[in-house]
């Protein structure tokens, strides 16, 4: 098949949509396919593509105000130039919203059958970043994924909320995690004894330092006897975390082997943000043996099995998952059991098996067109 995958995002961002369509692109050409990404330019001179699987097509952008980290693409026809000449067979639009927009109308002009990837919940920022919005946010999701032949949600409840908002042709896609790079195996007693000298039970947040992420929770973490916050990632709120979160030791942005060994140098992982149709870093903490504290709503009620791999809590209460915490750490047998089941859980979920799963989609649309077209 001949794939053009447009993407709000692509390496070297580092965020859920751009690791998922950098996955998505290695399987493909593993599988013998063909695809082509299509995504905003990146800041001049980064030269962030020599690493990419297949080519890709920058399209000029500008940094989104307040939020240099994410860019957006401009108009262009670029998009449709590159449906056109690599006589693409479908298209996948990840997270489509303003770059996916342009590619779903140039799709459809051209007579290309897409598929689009909901991984971002937009109305849920809507109402964080404006206090209103959602209303708009949902209208324009649902134009979107209207127009394409399948929606593919990475959660049950996303699958929920699109489905409730009158998407049609919803189906569920999950995400992979990387079960080699992520294990317990990359425990290193060196680190921990750089994070927590003194021999604190270590609690991490990987992630995005936004808003929405909600990171402000784990203060009353902070406050708990024994007890060290490792925060990994970067964003506009990190300023003001440094004072919500007296004692916490900010890594910044970590990749790679780097990320790996600090998930699984963790005790537990705590993850805030009410807003998360999946939650990758909830999975790769699972797979590095970690049980995990997550808010019982959005993607983790997939992904935590509460009493068995971690605790669900009730989503925005600081003190929840401070008293989930609490109980962890009074625990270290079933600290220990939750971190092997949460292992358990995660080993078939590998990259190579929901690509495969996403070709099997492709397939299943191609078909259903192809029937059609009879």
């Amino acid at each position: 098949m001949r794939v053009v995958i447009v993407t709000e995002s692509f390496p070297p961002d580092v965020n859920g949509v751009a690791h998922c369509a950098l996955q998505t692109a290695r399987h493909l050409v593993e599988r013998g396919h063909a695809p082509v990404v299509v995504a905003p330019a990146t800041a001049v001179g980064s030269g962030p593509d020599a690493l990419a699987p297949c080519p890709v097509v920058r399209i000029p952008s500008l940094p989104l105000p307040g939020y240099p980290q994410v860019r957006v693409a401009l108009p262009s026809r670029r998009v449709a130039a590159a449906i056109t000449e690599h006589r693409a067979d479908i298209v996948h639009l990840a997270s489509p919203f303003v770059l996916g927009v342009r590619g779903m109308a140039a799709a459809a002009r051209l007579g290309v059958p897409a598929v689009a990837v909901y991984q971002t919940d937009l109305a849920g920022y809507a109402r964080t970043y404006m206090g209103a919005g959602e209303a708009t946010a949902w209208r324009r999701i649902r134009s979107v994924h209207t127009a394409a032949h399948r929606t593919l949600a990475p959660s049950s409840a996303a699958r929920h909320d699109l489905e409730t908002h009158g998407v049609p042709r919803v189906r569920l896609w999950p995400r992979g995690v990387d079960t080699v790079r992520f294990r317990p195996e990359h425990r290193d007693e060196a680190l921990r004894r750089e994070l927590a000298p003194n021999g604190e039970l270590i609690v991490g947040y990987v992630g995005r330092l936004a808003p929405e992420k909600k990171v402000e929770l784990l203060a009353g973490v902070c406050g708990l006897d024994g007890v060290r916050v490792v925060v990994v990632g970067d964003g506009p709120s990190r300023p003001s975390l440094t004072q919500a979160l007296p004692g916490a030791v900010f890594l910044g942005r970590r990749t790679g082997d780097e990320l790996a060994r600090i998930f699984a140098s963790l005790d537990v992982f705590a993850h805030t943000g009410p807003f998360e149709t999946f939650c990758q870093t909830v999975q790769e903490a699972m797979a590095s043996g970690v049980p995990v504290v997550a808010p019982a709503v959005g993607g983790p009620l997939d992904l935590v099995a509460h009493g068995r791999t971690g605790l669900l809590v009730a989503p925005r209460d600081g003190a929840a998952v401070r008293d989930a915490v609490w109980s962890l750490a009074a625990d270290p047998a079933r600290r220990a059991a939750y971190g092997a089941e949460a292992r358990r859980t995660v080993e078939g979920r590998t990259w190579a098996a929901v690509g495969d799963q996403l070709i099997g989609h492709y397939t299943d649309v191609l078909a259903g067109r192809a029937v059609v077209a009879a």
